[in-house]
């Protein structure tokens, strides 16, 4: 929000004093402060404009000082130009140039007071600050400086005291008076605080109050301690002495020798006693507090039982959030008091012999506070304003008022300025009339002084937003166009858009007194270009600003709840749409902070993926887009479940023979509820280590009742299954034994079936340890045939599951039984089972077999049964074996292989389906049981009946002509009777004429078709016929063809033409530089063409034509490519009518030979010539070496004349003798090691190389003869540096 450069002044003016404004002009005046320090051209104009003195900062009214430190006295001011400062002490000028001590701090009226070598009393008294400048004065509050004090106790002897138990007690402490007071408590000798409750507790004066005594009470450090908060010292009263006494537990010689040097305070009864107040004493008292401070009551009974202390208002209830109750209910706490809170208090204690009240009257005053401080005010000439002082207290405030520190009355008299009890009212003022007035408001309890000053200025308007601002806003939202302004008087602002006519207050828009244009809904169609104008009595001035509406930004698709399991991954989708303009950033937190530093978390685009997901993972997840105008956020919650966690604590209960109660604590869950707990058990007595399912209980139970078997050592243990699955099995319980019993159930699926037409198998399954019910299990095993009088016999058994009951008559009836024995008894009564002996073959084939043929492929087959007594077991049912014995239309068949259908049952006929027509067929039946086949009867012949022909075997197109072909077909495979001919069908394809038919006879294979359409499909339809009708079609299409592309070469008399594809294979090779195709061809030798295309290409195929050959070259391929080729024939269409399959062909990257540049002739004359160079150069230097070159040797000779070596001897032709010492100096170029020493092995140019033991041999110049001795080929053969004449191989081999 933004004011006009008048309410600018003022509000900055008052920047440090926001709270007494009002929180909305306090925001306001935050907010052009940073506006007018924030900009650089508002700060330039601010310094421009004068202004009266504004106290910024100041040290406190009561100021307490620490004297071990200096004093810092505070008055910080502002205005233009910059005020001047001076203080006033106890009401008189303080020259502060004049005490050394004093000093002023730069730019401001601070006072650094240095007490190092003084006492801090000598700088006690009441300071004022003033600031002033030339347009007025500005005052600060009395500040009032006193120094700290901690005295020390007074000196006092402190006398044992003795009570009776029981007897309430008072421990006064009377600290000494200190500024500030000081911080009270008690505690022994060892510096631990002294145990309070409700029956001992503190005082806020530091008095001890005992309800009570106990014996426990007795000890000798009770001190009472003081500290003093700005000294940070600790001061203690003398310790004082309780002794608790049971007087009716001592005689009176022993109590009187106690008491003889002691103070008894115990005259009263210290029995049972209802409460009586402590303090305050008497039935009411008063107590006065002023507004906005803190008012504590309390109350301290004596009683016994000690009493319980409550509060109570008349007529009210106790503030709600502004009390609190302290010291175990004695004390009443109210903050922040205010006039509501005055009235009575009801203190009432407690305890079950009775009760007392005691009423404290609240008095509530008030030092002087603002209702309404007095404002800065800017005016413009002949303008008027008010100055208002409302303030409130009790007793009522007394208002007086000064301007620029003086008494209103003794300034001088301004007839523009009117006062009204707590008003200046300013009319008509004029320029220079600018003060600061000061408004004093006090009564007994205190008093407030504020400045405000009137600055009267005359100034044009000034827009102080800056220009061509660009404001972004969302679309729907609201839109501020601010218009900061300032002139003197108020500029009046007018907002125009697109340079179009003025705006004004409507729907739309809305004008705001301080300038602001706000959009109640921006669109994008309030896009555009806005100008402000300001305008007062001394000009105008004109901003533009510009509007640009965005969309807005939304989560498209939030992310969604998850709940995954442990070291899964969980992925959460946020996809956002925003205003392309705007750069987004995504943020995503977890449970609203940052997400962990852990690279297990990848945040992509529009999702967060986290993977291996740990239980430290869950939480709520929130995906937050942001641009530079706004936001858009969704959240969603990761659970993170497992398997639960094993139960434990297996407990047994209720045990019992039978049955016992299982209990147990389950796991945690792991976000997953427990569905069902699974009871196993093991039986260690029969199958150790062997864990059994017992039962399931839901997953709401803890506790399952399980029913036991006899003789079994049971151990129990317990799973938690939720949707994840299944937890490990908790710990075993301890083992529950159950004692032997007779079995209580008997072997289950007990069968007597044969295995052979003499015996019985009676079988069983066996019985598990757990059935046993004790040892010594065994099987009694008994049987009788059924349906006589016969006896049961019976035989026991033990660890078997089957009994075999030998010499029975074949398949009769049996009744059978077999019960469980153990040690402790019998099982129940065994159930009955019926069974059978063994079965034999039926013995006899089933008679009056007949036949009736249906149709050609069906035909029914009827027999008699056979006698029961011939079955020999159980009857099954009839088995019908059927075969073809021949065609009756082929002569040369062979017979089929039988096929055979089963009737289950008694059932006497059957049907045989899938029967080849114009057959003949022989057949039998045979009983079967489940031992197997009877006999067959005697095999019966019939024939069945022609059937539809099958389809020919072929059809097919030959010798097509311009108007005429060939149709050839193949009888059927399957005639299925007697072939009576063909029925020929054709006509054109995709056209509406009628199908045209023709008959055949039987014995014709082709036909000739005539008179055909040019260029038109044909198709063809052909089946055969029996006397039966006609059987399935086959079809063939072909499309007649111009006569040219038709044309077959000429053939033999009586021969046929060819038929088939009309190129037969095709090939090719690669030479350099081109492709060479070869093919067969027996078509027309015209409009056949080679066509190519680069493999994996979408371009159309290119064409060469090949003029009639069956060979040709192809050179338009490219090296290092791969083509598709092929070899077609087209008709005069253009339209492909033959065409070879596609070849593959990849031409190499050099379709040619590489030349290799080492072969060629140039390279070797050139390579030769080099080195023929090379050959001459060296020889002229081994010359040069041998015959007159001079050598380093030399030049050192004739350069530095060593004296040391001999003049040549004139007679005999020699030089004389190197000194030893110059044998070993390095020649010129050679390096010289460290040692000063020269390695024979470091230089070429050495003497000592040349020569056998450096006795070279030297020309008449001096010179070395270039001879090589043994010495040298040695130094080279150890593989020293070679110095052996360069020859021209090696000279070949260094160019090399």
């Amino acid at each position: 929000m933004h004011f006009d450069y008048r309410s600018l002044l003022f509000y900055c003016s008052q920047l440090l004093s926001c709270s007494r404004i009002g929180p909305k002009l306090g925001a306001c005046c935050v907010l052009w402060f940073v506006l007018f320090c924030a900009e650089p051209d508002s700060a330039k104009v601010g310094q421009l404009l004068p202004q009266p003195p504004t106290i910024t900062h100041q040290s406190p009214k009561d100021y307490i000082i620490d004297p071990r430190e200096n004093i810092v006295i505070h008055c910080e001011a502002k205005g233009n130009p910059h005020p001047s400062f001076s203080w006033t002490r106890n009401g008189t000028h303080f020259d502060v140039e004049k005490d050394h001590k004093v000093i002023t701090r730069s730019n401001s009226g601070t006072l650094v007071i240095d007490i190092s070598e003084e006492k801090a009393e000598a700088y006690e008294g009441v300071y004022q600050c003033m600031a002033r400048n030339e347009h007025g004065t500005a005052v600060s509050n009395n500040i009032v400086i006193r120094q700290s004090k901690s005295p020390l106790w007074s000196k006092e002897r402190n006398e044992p005291i003795t009570v009776q138990v029981g007897v309430s007690l008072i421990l006064h402490c009377r600290p000494p008076a200190g500024l500030p007071p000081p911080i009270i408590f008690w505690m022994d000798n060892n510096f631990q605080r002294l145990p309070q409750n409700s029956r001992v507790s503190q005082a806020l004066n530091g008095d001890l109050y005992f309800s009570n005594v106990l014996a426990e009470d007795t000890r000798n450090d009770y001190i009472c301690y003081a500290r003093f908060p700005h000294t940070q010292t600790i001061q203690q009263k003398q310790p004082i002495t309780v002794n608790v006494l049971n007087v009716d537990a001592m005689n009176e010689t022993v109590l009187a020798a106690y008491l003889n040097d002691t103070d008894f305070l115990g005259d009263r009864p210290a029995g049972e006693r209802k409460p009586s107040f402590m303090y305050p004493s008497g039935d009411s008292s008063t107590v006065s507090v002023l507004r906005g401070e803190t008012l504590e009551l309390e109350c301290f009974a004596d009683g016994l039982p000690t009493p319980e202390i409550s509060w109570t208002k008349a007529n009210g209830d106790l503030p709600n959030d502004r009390f609190s109750f302290h010291n175990f209910q004695k004390t009443l706490k109210i903050t922040e008091v205010m006039e509501a809170d005055g009235g009575d208090y009801h203190c009432l204690a407690r305890n079950r012999l009775g009760n007392a009240q005691h009423i404290i009257t609240v008095v509530v005053k008030a030092a002087p506070f603002w209702i309404s401080a007095p404002r800065n005010l800017v005016l413009a000439p002949k303008e008027m304003g008010m100055l208002i002082c409302h303030v409130g207290g009790n007793p009522k405030p007394t208002i007086t008022w000064l301007v620029n520190g003086v008494p209103i009355e003794n300034s001088h008299k301004d007839p523009s300025r009117k006062i009204e009890d707590n008003t200046i009212i300013l009319s008509d003022v004029q320029t220079g009339s600018s003060a600061v007035y000061q408004c004093n408001a006090s009564n007994e309890f205190g008093y407030l002084l504020a400045n405000a000053f009137v600055n009267v200025l005359a100034e044009p308007p000034r827009v102080l937003t800056p220009p061509n601002y660009v404001y972004q806003v969302i679309s729907n939202r609201q839109a501020m166009l601010d218009c900061a302004s300032f002139g003197s008087p108020i500029p009046k602002i007018t907002w125009f858009k697109d340079g179009q006519t003025a705006i004004v207050n409507g729907d739309s828009y809305i004008l705001h007194e301080n300038g602001t244009l706000q959009i109640n809904v921006a669109q994008p169609l309030n896009s555009g270009k806005y100008t402000c104008v300001a305008t007062n009595s001394l000009g105008n001035r004109e901003n533009h600003v510009y509007l640009e509406v965005k969309e807005p930004t939304r989560i498209l698709k939030q992310p969604e709840y998850k709940k995954v399991q442990r070291s899964s991954k969980a992925v959460f989708e946020c996809k956002v749409k925003h205003d392309p303009t705007l750069i987004p950033t995504m943020t995503w937190l977890k449970d609203n902070g940052e997400l962990p530093d852990d690279e297990r978390f990848v945040v992509d685009s529009d999702s967060l993926t986290i993977n291996d997901v740990t239980q430290e993972d869950e939480g709520t997840y929130t995906c937050i887009m942001n641009t530079t105008l706004d936001q858009d956020s969704a959240s969603a919650t990761l659970t993170v479940v497992e398997r639960p966690d094993p139960p434990r604590d297996l407990e047994l209960t209720d045990q019992k023979e039978r049955s016992v109660q299982l209990t147990w604590t389950p796991g945690d869950e792991h976000n997953s509820p427990v569905q069902s707990f699974l009871i196993q058990y093991e039986d260690s007595l029969h199958e150790q280590d062997v864990w059994n399912n017992m039962t399931e209980v839901p997953g709401t139970s803890t506790t399952a009742h399980l029913d036991l078997s006899p003789y079994v050592y049971y151990s129990f243990r317990v799973l938690a299954l939720n949707d994840v699955g299944l937890s490990e099995a908790s710990i075993p319980s301890n083992q529950y034994r159950t004692n032997p019993a007779s079995p209580d159930e008997n072997p289950s699926d007990v069968e007597g079936t044969g295995t052979e037409p003499d015996n019985m198998v009676i079988s069983w399954n066996e019985m598990t340890g757990l059935q046993s019910n004790g040892p010594g299990l065994q099987y009694k095993v008994s049987w009788r045939q059924k349906d006589t009088d016969e006896d049961w016999m019976s035989i026991i058994v033990a660890n078997v599951s089957e009994y075999v009951v030998t010499g029975t008559p074949t398949f009769v009836p049996y009744e059978v039984t077999v019960q469980a024995i153990n040690d402790y008894g019998s099982g129940p009564k065994p159930e009955v089972v019926l069974g059978y002996s063994g079965e034999d073959r039926p013995t006899m084939a089933p008679e009056s077999v007949k036949v009736l043929v249906q149709n050609s492929t069906v035909a029914e087959v009827h027999w008699e049964p056979i006698p029961p007594s011939t079955v020999k077991g159980k009857m099954l049912g009839y088995k019908v074996s059927y075969w073809k014995e021949k065609s009756l239309q082929k002569e040369d068949s062979k017979p089929e292989k039988p096929q055979e259908l089963t009737f289950s049952g008694n059932e006497t006929e059957g049907r045989l389906p899938d029967l080849q027509p114009y057959s003949q067929y022989s057949i039998n039946v045979r009983a079967f049981n489940g031992k197997g086949d009877g006999p067959p009867s005697t095999n019966q012949k019939f024939e069945t009946p022609e059937g539809v022909p099958g389809p020919p075997t072929f059809l097919r197109i030959t010798n097509p002509n311009l108007e005429s072909f060939t149709v050839e077909w193949g009888p059927p495979v399957d005639d299925n009777g007697r072939i009576t001919g063909y029925i020929l069908k054709y006509q054109p394809i995709n056209n509406t004429e009628e199908l045209k038919e023709m008959t055949l006879l039987a014995n014709e294979t082709s036909v000739i078709l005539e008179n055909l359409k040019y260029s038109t499909r044909y198709k063809f339809y052909l089946n055969a016929m029996t006397i039966k009708g006609s059987g399935p079609i086959v079809t063939t299409a072909i499309t007649i063809m111009d006569e040219a592309l038709i044309r077959q070469p000429a053939v033999e008399a009586g021969k046929a033409r060819p038929v088939g594809p009309v190129f037969g294979s095709v090939n090719f090779s690669l030479e350099e530089d081109h492709a060479i195709l070869n093919w067969e061809y027996t078509g027309d030798e015209n409009n056949v063409y080679v066509e190519y295309m680069l493999d994996n290409s979408k371009e159309a195929w290119k064409r060469e034509a090949v003029n009639g050959s069956r060979t040709y070259q192809l050179k338009s391929l490219k090296a290092g490519m791969t083509y598709r080729v092929r070899v077609v024939a087209k008709d005069h269409g253009d339209a492909t009518v033959h065409s070879t399959e596609e070849l593959l062909i990849a031409v190499p990257a050099m379709t040619s030979r590489q030349v290799d540049i080492a072969t060629q002739g140039w390279f070797i004359g050139l390579m030769c010539a080099i080195a023929l160079l090379i050959l001459v150069l060296l020889i002229v230097c081994f010359i040069k070496r041998n015959k007159g070159g001079k050598y380093p040797v030399k030049e050192k000779e004739e350069a530095h004349q060593d004296p040391e070596i001999q003049p040549m001897k004139e007679d005999d032709g020699t030089f004389g003798e190197y000194s030893d010492t110059e044998d070993h100096k390095p020649l010129k170029g050679s390096r010289t090691p460290s040692n000063g020493t020269v390695k024979k092995d470091d230089s070429d140019d050495s003497l000592v190389d040349y020569g056998e033991g450096g006795d070279g041999q030297f020309n008449e110049d001096g010179s070395f003869i270039g001879q090589y001795s043994g010495k040298k080929e040695k130094d080279t053969a150890e593989g020293n540096e070679s110095s052996e004449a360069p020859s021209p191989v090696n000279a070949m081999n260094s160019f090399v």
